[in-house]
């Protein structure tokens, strides 16, 4: 692991793989890459199954860090529009701020706070916030980057999977119970395996790291060869992307943007 991470820092790779420990890779990644300047904490960005044309929304961040506070949600937000741009196509990609409810006076007060950064940020970063979005909001096509902190973002992962594996496991169960559910399963057979591959965990293997000097794709350490494929897939799109340049570039023009906006409001209301 350290040695693939050394690569891409001296430049004899152009992106990192790996299946190993998350932990230990984010430690070795931040220690040998970096943060970009103005990263307070990386995060890592998934791939999820929606209804979006494409098939996919981003949700950030998946288990880089368990907290976030408003600055941090507002770099996801930055560097997921970025990931949306660069490696979805998304044009002008759509933000949601993850939380009990869609009410602006619901959540907690970093969260309430990030609203507010994410906002004002947006235009700056020709990005379209959406506001507060729920759950149930992560699959749809109402939004392309779904933001949260680490221990939420884990949890929805891990949920979203197990569901996608128990809804595969009850299908096969279901249409093996009888003759003629047997017969059913033939009859359906092309649209079970769409779906199948629809909710396939292992297509959209591969957690990015956002926020390094570098590009580091995180696999499920329990991949097969489908998954591992993904997920170098994934790592050869970012990389010819240019995905990271992309989102230091993006960082720095929207943090500039944003400070001016604050001084400018700060002198206004001196002035009043």
């Amino acid at each position: 692991m350290w040695s693939a991470v050394e690569a891409v820092r001296d430049g004899d790779a152009q992106a990192v793989v790996s299946c190993g420990n998350t932990g230990a890779l984010m430690a070795v990644s931040m220690i040998r890459l970096r943060k970009l300047p103005g990263v307070n904490r990386p995060a890592i960005a998934c791939l999820w199954p929606s209804k979006s044309k494409d098939g996919f929304n981003i949700m950030l961040d998946v288990g880089a860090d368990i907290k976030a506070d408003a600055t941090d949600l507002l770099q996801y937000a930055l560097m997921g529009g970025s990931y949306a741009r660069n490696g979805l196509d998304r044009q002008r990609p759509r933000i949601g701020l993850l939380n009990v409810g869609t009410e602006e006076h619901k959540g907690r007060a970093e969260i309430k706070e990030a609203f507010d950064l994410i906002e004002a940020a947006a235009p700056a970063a020709d990005l379209e916030f959406v506001g507060f979005v729920e759950g149930g909001d992560i699959p749809s096509d109402n939004v392309d980057v779904v933001v949260t902190d680490g221990f939420t973002g884990n949890i929805a992962l891990k949920t979203g999977e197990g569901t996608a594996s128990f809804i595969r496991d009850a299908l096969r169960d279901s249409f093996k119970a009888t003759p003629l559910s047997r017969v059913a399963a033939l009859l359906a057979l092309g649209s079970l395996k769409r779906l199948t591959k629809r909710i396939d965990p292992r297509r959209v293997n591969g957690g990015v790291f956002l926020g390094l000097n570098g590009t580091v794709v995180k696999s499920h350490g329990s991949a097969d060869a489908t998954g591992v494929a993904s997920a170098i897939g994934l790592a050869i799109r970012l990389t010819e992307n240019h995905l990271t340049d992309r989102i230091a570039a993006r960082l720095a023009t929207t943090t500039e943007a944003v400070q001016s906006e604050m001084s400018s409001d700060d002198t206004s209301e001196d002035a009043s």
